[in-house]
C-alpha cells in the first residue's frame, strides 16, 4: 500500500486576533514569541479579524504595544473590505459602525436619507432602537442593501460574553427579508480576497483562530486549513458538531510546533 500523500506545506498563516493571540487580560502567553518563530522560518503572517470598532491603523498600534510587530497592509478586517467595496462603486452610506472604524471608510460618502447601502458593524452599547429602525426603514422603503461587518454572534470581553454584529444583521435580515452582504469571516469572498493579495494558493494556507465556525468552518470552505484554539471564546462543545479542524491547539503558543513537526 502506498503512502498517503504529504500535505503541502504550509506558506502563509492567517492569526485571528481577539481570543487566539490576546484576550481581555493581554497577551497569550507565548504568543507574541510564536509569531516571531513563524516569521523566522519564511512564513507569511497576516492578520484577519471581524473586528469593527478600530481602523487597521489603530489595530497595527495595539498589536505593537502588545508585542506583536504589524503593519496596517498586513491586516485583515471588515472595515477595511467594506470602504474598498465601496469605494470601488462610488457608493453612497448610511454607517453604523463605531468612530474608531470610520478612518477605513475614508472617501465613502455618507448619506442618512437615500443611502445605497447600510453598512452595520458592532456598535456594542451605542445600539439604539432608533438606529435598528432606521437601518430597517432606509432598506425596506429606500431600497438601500445592507452590508454586515461579519457573521460572529458574540465574543467575550472583561465582563463576559457579548453580542457581536451577527445578531443584529440577522435581525435586519429576517425584518426586510433580503440577504446581506457579508464582508467579513466566515465570508468566502472576503477569504479569497486574502489568498488574492498573498498570492498562495489556499491549501498553502492556514488559518488560527477560536470560533470553530467563524474562522476554522470558513477557511476550510474555501480550501484552506483550519486550526482551532482552546482560548478565547473556545467551549469543548465545539468538537462535537460537523465541522472537523486539522488540528487542535492548546493554544497558538503550539502553533510553530505543529507547522515545523
Amino acid at each position: 500500500m502506498s503512502a498517503a500523500p504529504r500535505a503541502p506545506e504550509i506558506a502563509a498563516v492567517l492569526l485571528d486576533l481577539d481570543g487566539t493571540l490576546y484576550t481581555a487580560e493581554g497577551p497569550i502567553p507565548g504568543a507574541a514569541e510564536a509569531v516571531r518563530a513563524l516569521r523566522a522560518r519564511g512564513v507569511a503572517v497576516r492578520f484577519v479579524t471581524n473586528t469593527t470598532t478600530r481602523s487597521r491603523r489603530a489595530l497595527a498600534e495595539r498589536l505593537n504595544r502588545m508585542g506583536f510587530p504589524a503593519a496596517p497592509e498586513e491586516i485583515y478586517s471588515p472595515p477595511w473590505a467594506a470602504g474598498r467595496f465601496l469605494r470601488a462603486r462610488g457608493a453612497r452610506a448610511f454607517l453604523l459602525v463605531p468612530e474608531g472604524a470610520r478612518e477605513d471608510f475614508a472617501g465613502v460618502p455618507e448619506d442618512d436619507q437615500r443611502p445605497d447601502y447600510v453598512v452595520v458593524g458592532d456598535l456594542g452599547e451605542d445600539w439604539t432602537f432608533e438606529r435598528l429602525n432606521r437601518a430597517f426603514r432606509l432598506i425596506l422603503e429606500e431600497g438601500a442593501g445592507l452590508i454586515g461587518l461579519g457573521r460572529t454572534r458574540y465574543w467575550r470581553a472583561a465582563d463576559g460574553l457579548r453580542l457581536d454584529v451577527g445578531p443584529f444583521v440577522a435581525a435586519l435580515e429576517e425584518a426586510t427579508g433580503r440577504k446581506a452582504l457579508i464582508l467579513g469571516k466566515p465570508d468566502p469572498a472576503f477569504f479569497r480576497l486574502i489568498l488574492e493579495d498573498l498570492k498562495v494558493p489556499p491549501e498553502r494556507v492556514a488559518m488560527v483562530g477560536d470560533d470553530i465556525e467563524i474562522d476554522v468552518g470558513g477557511a476550510q470552505r474555501v480550501g484552506m486549513r483550519g486550526v482551532l484554539v482552546r482560548t478565547g471564546k473556545f467551549r469543548p462543545a465545539d468538537l462535537e458538531g460537523s465541522i472537523r479542524p486539522d488540528a487542535v491547539l492548546g493554544s497558538v503558543a503550539e502553533l510553530p510546533a505543529w507547522l515545523f513537526r
